[in-house]
Protein backbone atom coordinates (compact mmCIF):
# COMPACT_ATOMS: atom_id res chain seq x y z
CA UNK A 1 0.00 0.00 0.00
CA UNK A 2 1.39 3.41 -0.93
CA UNK A 3 2.26 5.73 1.90
CA UNK A 4 0.31 8.97 2.16
CA UNK A 5 2.67 11.93 2.12
CA UNK A 6 0.06 13.88 4.10
CA UNK A 7 0.37 11.48 7.01
CA UNK A 8 3.50 12.22 9.10
CA UNK A 9 3.40 8.72 10.61
CA UNK A 10 4.22 7.38 7.13
CA UNK A 11 7.74 8.76 7.56
CA UNK A 12 8.28 6.97 10.88
CA UNK A 13 9.82 3.54 11.30
CA UNK A 14 6.88 1.99 13.10
CA UNK A 15 6.59 -1.71 13.78
CA UNK A 16 5.34 -4.22 16.32
CA UNK A 17 6.79 -7.41 17.74
CA UNK A 18 4.03 -10.02 17.77
CA UNK A 19 6.17 -12.41 19.84
CA UNK A 20 6.43 -9.85 22.66
CA UNK A 21 4.13 -10.13 25.71
CA UNK A 22 3.65 -6.34 25.48
CA UNK A 23 0.21 -5.59 23.98
CA UNK A 24 0.34 -4.48 20.35
CA UNK A 25 -1.60 -1.28 21.01
CA UNK A 26 0.88 -0.33 23.76
CA UNK A 27 3.88 -0.97 21.49
CA UNK A 28 2.37 1.37 18.91
CA UNK A 29 1.40 4.04 21.42
CA UNK A 30 4.93 4.03 22.88
CA UNK A 31 6.46 4.54 19.43
CA UNK A 32 4.09 7.40 18.63
CA UNK A 33 4.72 8.99 22.03
CA UNK A 34 8.47 8.75 21.46
CA UNK A 35 8.05 10.43 18.06
CA UNK A 36 6.14 13.28 19.70
CA UNK A 37 8.75 13.64 22.46
CA UNK A 38 11.67 13.89 20.05
CA UNK A 39 9.85 16.24 17.67
CA UNK A 40 9.35 13.85 14.76
CA UNK A 41 5.61 14.47 15.18
CA UNK A 42 5.30 18.20 15.81
CA UNK A 43 2.41 20.05 17.48
CA UNK A 44 -0.31 20.67 14.92
CA UNK A 45 0.52 17.60 12.82
CA UNK A 46 -2.50 15.63 11.67
CA UNK A 47 -2.34 11.86 11.92
CA UNK A 48 -3.63 9.98 8.92
CA UNK A 49 -6.58 7.65 8.65
CA UNK A 50 -6.64 4.86 11.27
CA UNK A 51 -7.52 2.33 8.57
CA UNK A 52 -4.44 3.28 6.52
CA UNK A 53 -2.16 3.11 9.58
CA UNK A 54 -3.61 -0.26 10.53
CA UNK A 55 -3.05 -1.51 6.98
CA UNK A 56 0.58 -0.39 6.93
CA UNK A 57 1.33 -2.18 10.20
CA UNK A 58 -0.86 -5.21 9.66
CA UNK A 59 -2.92 -4.39 12.74
CA UNK A 60 -6.64 -4.33 13.35
CA UNK A 61 -8.37 -0.97 13.42
CA UNK A 62 -9.47 -1.42 17.08
CA UNK A 63 -5.81 -1.96 18.05
CA UNK A 64 -4.76 1.27 16.32
CA UNK A 65 -7.72 3.12 17.79
CA UNK A 66 -6.78 1.94 21.30
CA UNK A 67 -3.19 3.10 20.80
CA UNK A 68 -4.32 6.53 19.65
CA UNK A 69 -6.90 6.82 22.41
CA UNK A 70 -4.23 6.15 25.04
CA UNK A 71 -2.31 9.18 23.73
CA UNK A 72 -5.49 11.24 23.68
CA UNK A 73 -5.97 10.31 27.34
CA UNK A 74 -2.40 11.49 28.07
CA UNK A 75 -3.09 14.81 26.37
CA UNK A 76 -0.59 14.24 23.55
CA UNK A 77 -3.24 13.94 20.85
CA UNK A 78 -6.67 15.48 20.43
CA UNK A 79 -9.56 14.42 18.23
CA UNK A 80 -11.15 17.42 16.51
CA UNK A 81 -14.48 17.05 14.73
CA UNK A 82 -14.09 17.77 11.05
CA UNK A 83 -10.30 17.96 11.38
CA UNK A 84 -9.03 14.59 12.57
CA UNK A 85 -6.51 13.46 15.15
CA UNK A 86 -3.93 16.14 15.86
CA UNK A 87 -0.68 16.25 17.80
CA UNK A 88 -1.04 18.72 20.64
CA UNK A 89 2.26 18.70 22.49
CA UNK A 90 4.67 16.61 24.47
CA UNK A 91 4.39 16.60 28.25
CA UNK A 92 6.76 18.94 30.02
CA UNK A 93 9.12 16.93 32.25
CA UNK A 94 10.84 19.21 34.72
CA UNK A 95 13.86 18.15 36.78
CA UNK A 96 13.71 19.12 40.43
CA UNK A 97 16.47 21.70 40.60
CA UNK A 98 16.72 25.43 41.23
CA UNK A 99 15.59 26.59 37.80
CA UNK A 100 12.63 28.55 36.51
CA UNK A 101 9.74 27.07 34.57
CA UNK A 102 10.43 29.57 31.78
CA UNK A 103 14.03 28.34 31.37
CA UNK A 104 13.01 24.69 31.52
CA UNK A 105 10.31 25.17 28.86
CA UNK A 106 12.65 27.11 26.62
CA UNK A 107 15.37 24.45 26.96
CA UNK A 108 12.80 21.81 25.95
CA UNK A 109 11.85 23.78 22.83
CA UNK A 110 8.36 24.47 24.17
CA UNK A 111 8.16 28.20 23.21
CA UNK A 112 7.03 29.61 26.58
CA UNK A 113 4.61 32.53 26.77
CA UNK A 114 3.53 34.50 29.83
CA UNK A 115 0.41 36.46 30.67
CA UNK A 116 0.59 38.72 33.70
CA UNK A 117 -2.73 38.43 35.55
CA UNK A 118 -1.89 40.56 38.58
CA UNK A 119 1.08 42.63 39.78
CA UNK A 120 0.56 44.76 42.86
CA UNK A 121 1.75 45.43 46.42
CA UNK A 122 -0.29 43.59 49.07
CA UNK A 123 -0.02 43.09 52.84
CA UNK A 124 1.79 39.84 53.66
CA UNK A 125 -0.39 37.05 54.97
CA UNK A 126 0.88 34.94 57.86
CA UNK A 127 2.08 32.24 55.44
CA UNK A 128 3.86 34.68 53.14
CA UNK A 129 5.37 36.60 56.07
CA UNK A 130 6.81 33.39 57.53
CA UNK A 131 8.26 32.34 54.17
CA UNK A 132 9.87 35.70 53.40
CA UNK A 133 10.87 36.47 57.02
CA UNK A 134 8.93 39.76 57.08
CA UNK A 135 6.30 41.05 59.45
CA UNK A 136 2.71 39.95 58.95
CA UNK A 137 0.88 42.76 57.16
CA UNK A 138 4.14 44.20 55.81
CA UNK A 139 3.94 45.19 52.15
CA UNK A 140 5.18 42.61 49.62
CA UNK A 141 4.80 42.31 45.84
CA UNK A 142 2.31 39.73 44.55
CA UNK A 143 2.66 38.42 40.99
CA UNK A 144 0.11 36.20 39.29
CA UNK A 145 1.05 34.81 35.89
CA UNK A 146 -0.23 32.22 33.46
CA UNK A 147 2.52 30.27 31.68
CA UNK A 148 1.66 28.81 28.27
CA UNK A 149 3.34 26.70 25.60
CA UNK A 150 2.14 26.49 22.01
CA UNK A 151 -0.71 28.79 23.01
CA UNK A 152 -2.03 26.44 25.72
CA UNK A 153 -1.85 27.03 29.49
CA UNK A 154 0.55 24.84 31.45
CA UNK A 155 0.78 26.48 34.85
CA UNK A 156 -0.60 29.21 37.08
CA UNK A 157 2.20 30.93 39.02
CA UNK A 158 1.63 33.02 42.13
CA UNK A 159 4.78 34.61 43.58
CA UNK A 160 5.40 36.95 46.50
CA UNK A 161 8.60 39.02 46.65
CA UNK A 162 9.94 41.42 49.27
CA UNK A 163 9.04 45.01 48.42
CA UNK A 164 11.86 46.89 46.72
CA UNK A 165 13.75 43.71 45.78
CA UNK A 166 14.05 44.63 42.10
CA UNK A 167 12.23 46.77 39.54
CA UNK A 168 9.61 44.80 37.64
CA UNK A 169 7.48 45.79 34.67
CA UNK A 170 4.71 43.69 33.15
CA UNK A 171 6.34 43.87 29.73
CA UNK A 172 9.57 42.38 31.09
CA UNK A 173 7.68 39.70 33.03
CA UNK A 174 5.90 38.68 29.83
CA UNK A 175 9.16 38.59 27.85
CA UNK A 176 11.25 36.38 30.13
CA UNK A 177 11.39 34.45 33.39
CA UNK A 178 11.43 35.87 36.92
CA UNK A 179 14.73 34.21 37.81
CA UNK A 180 16.40 35.75 34.76
CA UNK A 181 15.22 39.17 35.89
CA UNK A 182 16.57 38.52 39.38
CA UNK A 183 19.96 37.50 38.04
CA UNK A 184 20.06 40.53 35.75
CA UNK A 185 19.46 42.69 38.83
CA UNK A 186 22.52 41.17 40.54
CA UNK A 187 20.65 38.72 42.78
CA UNK A 188 22.54 35.44 43.12
CA UNK A 189 20.12 32.55 43.69
CA UNK A 190 21.64 29.97 45.98
CA UNK A 191 19.11 27.47 47.34
CA UNK A 192 15.42 26.77 47.82
CA UNK A 193 13.03 24.89 50.07
CA UNK A 194 10.32 23.20 48.04
CA UNK A 195 7.33 20.88 48.44
CA UNK A 196 5.37 19.12 45.70
CA UNK A 197 1.81 17.81 45.96
CA UNK A 198 -1.36 17.10 44.01
CA UNK A 199 -5.08 17.82 44.24
CA UNK A 200 -8.22 18.21 42.18
CA UNK A 201 -8.85 21.45 40.30
CA UNK A 202 -11.58 23.80 41.46
CA UNK A 203 -13.95 25.16 38.83
CA UNK A 204 -12.01 28.45 38.71
CA UNK A 205 -8.65 26.68 38.40
CA UNK A 206 -10.01 24.41 35.70
CA UNK A 207 -11.26 27.36 33.69
CA UNK A 208 -7.91 29.14 34.05
CA UNK A 209 -5.89 26.09 32.96
CA UNK A 210 -8.33 24.77 30.35
CA UNK A 211 -9.13 21.65 32.37
CA UNK A 212 -12.46 20.36 33.71
CA UNK A 213 -13.28 20.89 37.38
CA UNK A 214 -11.90 17.96 39.35
CA UNK A 215 -9.01 17.35 36.93
CA UNK A 216 -5.71 16.43 38.64
CA UNK A 217 -3.32 19.29 39.28
CA UNK A 218 0.26 19.20 40.51
CA UNK A 219 1.13 21.79 43.15
CA UNK A 220 4.46 23.24 44.14
CA UNK A 221 5.49 25.67 46.87
CA UNK A 222 8.99 27.06 46.88
CA UNK A 223 10.90 29.57 49.00
CA UNK A 224 14.09 30.71 47.27
CA UNK A 225 17.15 32.18 49.01
CA UNK A 226 20.05 34.22 47.68
CA UNK A 227 23.72 33.74 48.53
CA UNK A 228 23.31 35.94 51.62
CA UNK A 229 20.60 33.66 53.04
CA UNK A 230 17.84 36.18 52.33
CA UNK A 231 14.45 34.85 51.18
CA UNK A 232 13.86 36.52 47.81
CA UNK A 233 10.75 34.72 46.56
CA UNK A 234 7.87 32.58 47.76
CA UNK A 235 5.94 30.79 45.02
CA UNK A 236 2.73 28.75 45.11
CA UNK A 237 2.10 27.23 41.70
CA UNK A 238 -0.36 24.81 40.08
CA UNK A 239 0.36 22.74 36.97
CA UNK A 240 -1.78 20.69 34.60
CA UNK A 241 -0.97 17.05 35.36
CA UNK A 242 -1.88 16.19 31.76
CA UNK A 243 0.89 18.48 30.53
CA UNK A 244 3.46 18.46 33.26
CA UNK A 245 5.48 16.20 35.54
CA UNK A 246 8.40 16.50 37.96
CA UNK A 247 11.42 14.23 37.61
CA UNK A 248 13.45 13.04 40.62
CA UNK A 249 16.95 11.61 40.67
CA UNK A 250 17.41 9.35 43.70
CA UNK A 251 20.76 8.28 45.10
CA UNK A 252 21.55 5.52 47.56
CA UNK A 253 22.87 6.88 50.83
CA UNK A 254 26.43 5.57 51.38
Amino acid sequence: MAKSVADPTAQLELGVDRSSPVPLYFQLSQQLESAIERGALTPGSLLGNEIELAGRLGLSRPTVRQAIQSLVDKGLLVRRRGVGTQVVHSQVKRPLELSSLYDDLEAAGQRPETRVLAHAPVPASAEVAAALAVGEGEQVIRLERLRLTHGEPVAYLCNHLPAGLLPLADARLEATGLYRLMRAAGITLHSARQSVGARAATAAEGERLDEPAGAPLLTMERTTFDDKGRAVEFGAHTYRASRYSFEFQLLVRP
